[in-house]
């Protein structure tokens, strides 16, 4: 059984994972395109973990399938060391 949580908090999401008895989360980070009218997330601790929607909905569903199925190819020993995210940091620079 897979159960995915998903919650917005500004340009972050958080996304709680459930994959039989283990249990994982994930921070995507999240940009607009204003160009092309697309939201784009990316997980940066998981490889391969992007996809890209028109709206924070749809998105949504895509970040959930996209999880699932980097979780499903990686093997135990890659999960065990799958990089711990830290958080996200704003960078004021004047120039």
């Amino acid at each position: 059984m897979r159960v995915a949580v998903c919650q917005f908090l500004g340009v972050i999401f958080i996304i709680t994972y459930l994959c039989g008895m283990q249990h994982y989360q994930f921070t995507a980070q999240i940009e607009r395109d204003k160009e092309a009218g697309v939201y784009i997330a990316y997980v940066p601790s998981l490889p391969g973990a992007h996809t890209q929607a028109t709206s924070l909905d749809q998105l949504t569903i895509n970040l959930k399938e996209v999880i699932e199925l980097c979780l499903e190819e990686l093997t135990k020993e890659e999960l065990e060391t799958l990089p711990e995210y830290v958080g996200v940091q704003q960078i004021h620079v004047e120039i």
